[in-house]
């Protein structure tokens, strides 16, 4: 049996750039993010796996004007002003009805994905669980492909989901867990560094 080296494959810069050295950034430059940029971090975030390929992420983003205004009025006090400063912001949330797609997702293979379907369709919790955790997966593809563009992601979880939800998804399509600011880090863009846990301390091998 050959024993492997515990290295990355990626060089050094990028592993530095995607999770060593990438912080949340709570000021950012005026520098634009355009939407070539917006583009390509889903490009990038869409490839992340997730059960049976379901990708219930759905992204919202917001720039200027009245819907920045009504995105700020449901965001927690202590995040209002970063919200308001930031390039661009995207809203991320989970589609409740992701399990019509099963077509879209998994094309091809109808005598499974229908009665897949129906399941989810009849069992509401069952489908919002899997919609939640994948798209919470994909979330954290999504931050690593902001990252990965070179620019920085200041992810917040402290909003009025209930009323983000009611506001901008009142068909009830799609339920918000998460609200990302996004753009090049001022210099004052990071708190101290915050310490994380060792292997020792989170892992248990069996």
């Amino acid at each position: 049996m050959t024993t492997q080296i515990a290295e990355t494959v990626l060089d050094e810069h990028a592993a530095d750039l995607l999770f060593r050295e990438g912080r949340t950034a709570n000021t950012f430059t005026d520098d634009i993010v355009t939407d070539e940029q917006l583009r390509a971090i889903w490009d990038l975030a869409k490839m992340g796996p997730t059960a049976f390929n379901s990708q219930p992420l759905r992204v919202t983003w917001v720039r200027d004007g009245e819907p920045r205004e009504r995105l700020v009025r449901h965001m927690a006090r202590g995040n209002q002003a970063k919200t308001v400063a930031a390039p661009v912001v995207a809203v991320l949330s989970y589609d409740t009805r992701w399990h019509r797609r099963f077509d879209d997702f998994m094309p091809g293979m109808p005598e499974r994905t229908a009665p897949m379907a129906e399941n989810f369709a009849a069992n509401e919790a069952l489908s919002h669980q899997i919609a939640n955790n994948n798209a919470n997966m994909q979330a954290g593809y999504f931050v690593l492909a902001v990252r990965a563009l070179g620019l920085d992601a200041g992810p917040m979880s402290g909003f009025d989901a209930a009323g983000l939800d009611a506001d901008f998804f009142p068909d009830g399509s799609q339920k918000s867990f998460a609200v990302i600011n996004i753009g090049h880090a001022a210099e004052d863009a990071w708190g101290p560094a915050k310490p994380r846990f060792s292997f020792e301390d989170a892992t248990t091998t069996l």
